[in-house]
């Protein structure tokens, strides 16, 4: 019985682990040929981190904040499972808005579009941390890299829509 309950418990992160890395397919499809091409031509500022680094990074950020999720999940779901049911609706609204930037910028080319998306992000993580923060610190600790690298990516993304 205990395996059974070992079991049923992670595979609800195995189904956000899954759900959150698909949500992020159709963006890479998106990303990885402009990277090569039209990214190599626009300006960049100094700061810009070598390509290599996005790919293990947003690997990184994702399973953190999966994980997180899936914490709240945990502590939520039998005693407030409406609740945790609209935590887990917030969390994968937020990942579309997040897919939507690589659309944005690397498949338009908007780059000042894309700020705006960034900001949006920005304040779904800060959202779901204060949601997080009297469920579970742990999980409001796991988004704190997503928030900084976000913050960077704020950063970047103005600068280089004043650059070009």
């Amino acid at each position: 019985r205990s395996s059974m309950n070992f079991i049923k418990k992670y595979q609800s992160l195995a189904l956000i682990l899954l759900v959150t890395y698909a949500i992020s397919l159709p963006a890479s499809i998106i990303t990885i040929p402009s990277v090569v091409t039209w990214y190599v031509d626009i300006v960049k500022p100094n700061f810009n981190p070598p390509n290599w680094v996005f790919g293990p990074v947003w690997t990184t950020l994702y399973a953190l904040m999966s994980v997180a999720v899936w914490n709240v999940w945990n502590d939520l779901k039998k005693i407030k499972v409406y609740y945790a049911k609209k935590i887990i609706f917030i969390y994968f609204v937020h990942l579309l808005v997040g897919a939507s930037w690589s659309f944005v910028f690397f498949g338009m080319h908007q780059i000042g579009l894309a700020v705006f998306i960034i900001v949006a992000i920005l304040s779904f993580i800060i959202i779901l941390m204060k949601i997080y923060w009297p469920i579970s610190k742990v999980s409001f600790y796991l988004m704190t890299p997503y928030l900084m690298w976000s913050s960077y990516a704020l950063i970047l993304n103005i600068s280089i829509w004043k650059l070009n």
